[in-house]
């Protein structure tokens, strides 16, 4: 089969694919999945809006390697077969009529084969068989023909033909269930526009319950019949923590918050309306609940607020790590949400000693942006601007930032731009030094007392930044003054009138993110 393929490409027409110049309205995918082997058979309906006169049109399909991969045998533009090719992980489509700008057009696309990777096909820990999509960062293509890029986001369908013994999930509405002899179909729809990153299936033996308290919408676990009192009781905190984002920043974008155990390769995976977890991470003692309110802050940040590119991967992990910390501060209060602050700087100090990329990162591998720069670093940057303007205006200019980019796409610099418009200030410092620089602040600080002076020298590393220190000053007589320190010199003295011995605090309300030398 190998050889024909090749054979074939040889005499189609030879172009040149630079970026995609076009945007997906919507996927329908039609996925036919099996116990007698790991191949898959599906068909994808594409409607497509060409952003610029184009005679042919890309997508990205993973092609055949050592045995595992998709064959695109057919393509059709209203009943009429089109000519295509399809190498390199990637399906073109040569268009019988040119496309005009802005034209929508829809295109039919059957294939076949068997995922390397994408569709987790494998046994759960009960040595159960299930298929897991498993997509992010750019991972869908390996079973389903897409432009799979976060910037591209398009409304989807699933159409799941599966043994009867599963189970469907998938993101959306559940549009139609029916069993037909030994097998099921199960469709699900999803009406809003979603990253390809977070357009899942999952077909598994699934125990299901509804674990909301009557909410607006159904909020569920979907866990293994053997996990099943466990996994409710788990997920069950998804209730409380939808409840606390909608005040916080919105209502909930989606008409259903589906929580499923799962073979997803992470802790967790922000499946738009339809969250994944880690199996392992089903224990029934809810140690899990950080990792629940991880994944749901996606749902806004992420899923429907979607950076424009991985390189601004911080506006979903780094809101996403910090907005779980506020829900641990409203719930267990501060001495809970600063251990959480002191436990991410230490890993962002100790990254830092290694990497020396900034946090708006676009020349690292896909897979090592998840690190403490996209999370820890991202969200120690939303603590800090949070500090700078003020509690009511952070919140603000969070729920602002979501409004404006709900169902599109925002970069570093869109949000800088609400921010800077909420807060009144110029920002253009801070998010310079913290966003688009590497390291945080190296200090060494000495302290010396003559008679009822004390001096602070602070002497920054090699890099410069332009910061405020706070110092807590505690006097003989119990008497307490904060002050705060400008520090951007390489060397900065400031010397203090004081009474007797005094006790000194380095940044007592863990504001800054620096290494203490």
């Amino acid at each position: 089969m190998k050889r024909i393929i090749v054979f074939l490409f040889a005499f189609l027409p030879v172009a040149i694919f630079a970026q995609k110049a076009i945007d997906v309205q919507h996927y329908k995918f039609e996925v036919e999945l099996s116990d007698a082997s790991d191949a898959i058979a599906g068909k994808a309906t594409i409607t497509v809006k060409f952003l610029s006169g184009a005679s042919s049109l890309q997508l990205d399909l993973t092609s055949l390697h050592d045995e595992k991969g998709m064959i695109a045998f057919q393509v059709f533009e209203k009943g009429k077969i089109l000519q295509k090719a399809h190498r390199d992980d990637k399906l073109d489509i040569y268009l019988a009529i040119p496309a005009k700008k802005d034209e929508v057009r829809t295109f039919e696309i059957n294939y076949m084969g068997t995922p390397d990777d994408g569709l987790v096909i494998s046994k759960n820990k009960y040595d159960d068989r299930t298929f897991f999509a498993d997509n992010w960062p750019n991972r869908a293509h390996n079973w389903l023909p897409t432009n799979d890029v976060p910037g591209d986001k398009a409304s989807v369908e699933f159409i799941v033909i599966a043994p009867s013994h599963y189970k469907v999930i998938s993101n959306g509405t559940l549009i139609e269930e029916k069993v037909l002899n030994d097998k099921r179909r199960t469709h699900w729809k999803e009406t809003n526009p979603i990253p390809t990153k977070v357009m899942v299936i999952g077909a598994a033996k699934f125990a299901i319950e509804r674990v909301d308290s009557s909410y607006a919408i159904p909020v569920t676990a979907w866990v293994y019949p053997q996990d099943s009192s466990k996994g409710f009781f788990d997920y069950a905190l998804a209730d409380d923590i939808l409840k606390f984002y909608e005040e916080y920043i919105g209502p909930y974008p989606y008409k259903k918050l589906a929580n499923v155990q799962s073979k997803t390769i992470f802790g967790g995976m922000e499946n738009a309306s339809a969250i994944f977890y880690n199996e392992n991470t089903v224990k029934g003692d809810r140690s899990s609940e950080a990792l629940l309110a991880h994944e749901i802050v996606h749902q806004w940040f992420g899923n429907t607020a979607t950076e424009k590119s991985f390189a601004h991967l911080w506006l979903s992990e780094g809101f996403a790590t910090y907005l779980t910390n506020i829900y641990i501060e409203q719930k267990y209060g501060r001495d809970s949400f600063y251990k959480r602050l002191e436990e991410e700087k230490i890993k962002v100090i100790n990254f830092t000693k290694t990497t020396n990329n900034p946090v708006v990162d676009s020349t690292s591998e896909l897979m090592d942006l998840l690190n403490a720069n996209s999370y820890q670093k991202g969200g120690w940057v939303l603590h800090m601007l949070r500090n700078e303007v003020g509690d009511q205006q952070f919140k603000k200019i969070i729920q602002t930032y979501y409004q404006q980019f709900k169902w599109s796409n925002a970069d570093t610099k869109d949000f800088q731009k609400v921010a800077e418009k909420i807060s009144g200030k110029d920002l253009n410092v801070f998010f310079n030094q913290w966003l688009y620089q590497p390291g945080i602040p190296q200090l060494e600080i000495k302290t010396k007392i003559d008679a009822e002076e004390l001096t602070i020298e602070i002497e920054q590393g090699k890099k410069l930044f332009d910061v405020v220190l706070e110092v807590r000053i505690v006097d003989a007589d119990g008497v307490t003054t904060v002050h705060p320190i400008q520090v951007k010199e390489k060397e900065t003295s400031f010397t203090f009138k004081t009474k007797g011995p005094v006790q000194l605090q380095i940044d007592p309300d863990n504001k800054l993110l620096f290494e203490l030398k």
